[in-house]
C-alpha cells in the first residue's frame, strides 16, 4: 500500500511543531538547551522523508534548528523572541490552508510549452487558462507558444495574485478557486499540478466543450486517452487532450 502524506506544507508544518513540543518538553525536565536542541533537530530530520523533493526535505529538517537560532538572536537583540514564527506566517500567506490539496508552487519551466505549436494551433482569438497560475511561470511560457492568444489565470493564494498581476499585466487575471472557474469557456487549459489532484482535472475537463485542449505538465491523467505526448527541452512529458475526453478501455 502506498503510504499516505499529507498535502505540503502539512509535513513542515508537523515536523517544526513537533521538534518545538519537544524541546519544550526536556526543557520542563531540566534538560539542558545544548542537549535538548540536537533531540529536538532529529524529530525534524525524522519527519523530512514526508517531503516528496529535496527542497522540501531541506524545509522539514532545517525549520526548527533555523527558528532556534533567529529565537535565540531575538533574545539577544531587539527582535521578538517570537519571530521565528514569521516563516510560519510567510508559509500560510503562500499557501493557505484551503489549497493544500491543490500543487504547491511549482515554476514552468520558460521554453517548456514551445512544442505545443506543433501539435496544437489556436487562432488570435483562443483563450487559454492557466487553472493555478502562481507567479504566472506558466501563462509566460504558454505566452511564447501562442504570442497572439488571449491569456487568463486564476489563483488563490492571494500574495501569488498579485505578484503575478504585476508581471503578467497582459494577462486576465482572477483571485480564486481554479475548481470553481468555468473551464468550458476556454479553448485550452493548462494545468501543472499533482498525481493526486489529477482525478479532479480529468472531472473537471469533461465540462470543456468539444475541440478544446486539456494540457498537463509532468503528470498524465490516467483513465483517458491521450491525444498525443511531448517532451520539453528540460525532459519533462507535456500531456494533450483533446475534449471530448476518450475512456480507455
Amino acid at each position: 500500500m502506498q503510504r499516505l502524506i499529507p498535502p505540503w506544507p502539512a509535513p513542515a508544518l508537523l515536523g517544526w511543531g513537533l521538534s518545538w513540543m519537544v524541546f519544550r518538553w526536556l526543557l520542563q525536565a531540566d534538560m539542558s538547551p545544548g542537549m535538548a536542541s540536537p533531540i529536538a533537530a532529529m524529530v525534524g530530520l525524522g519527519i523530512s522523508p514526508m517531503g516528496r523533493s529535496w527542497w522540501r526535505r531541506m524545509a522539514i529538517a532545517g525549520g526548527f534548528p533555523v527558528s532556534l537560532a533567529v529565537s535565540v538572536l531575538g533574545t539577544q537583540s531587539s527582535l521578538a523572541a517570537w519571530v521565528w514564527l514569521l516563516p510560519l506566517a510567510l508559509l500560510l500567506l503562500v499557501y493557505p490552508i484551503n489549497t493544500w490539496a491543490d500543487a504547491p508552487l511549482f515554476p514552468t519551466p520558460r521554453k517548456a510549452l514551445l512544442g505545443l505549436r506543433a501539435f496544437v494551433r489556436l487562432d488570435q482569438s483562443a483563450r487559454v487558462l492557466d487553472a493555478g497560475c502562481g507567479l504566472g511561470h506558466g501563462l509566460r511560457a504558454l505566452r511564447r507558444a501562442y504570442p497572439k492568444a488571449q491569456f487568463a489565470g486564476v489563483e488563490w493564494s492571494g500574495s501569488l495574485y498579485v505578484l503575478c498581476k504585476l508581471l503578467c499585466p497582459w494577462a486576465q487575471l482572477q483571485r480564486g478557486d481554479m475548481w470553481a472557474v468555468d473551464w468550458g469557456a476556454y479553448d485550452m487549459v493548462y494545468v501543472f499540478q499533482r498525481p493526486e489532484s489529477m482525478p479532479r482535472v480529468v472531472e473537471k475537463a469533461r465540462s470543456m466543450r468539444p475541440g478544446s485542449w486539456l494540457v498537463s505538465l509532468d503528470f498524465e491523467a490516467l483513465g483517458i486517452a491521450p491525444h498525443a505526448q511531448l517532451t520539453a527541452p528540460n525532459g519533462k512529458s507535456i500531456w494533450l487532450y483533446r475534449t471530448p475526453l476518450r475512456s480507455v478501455a
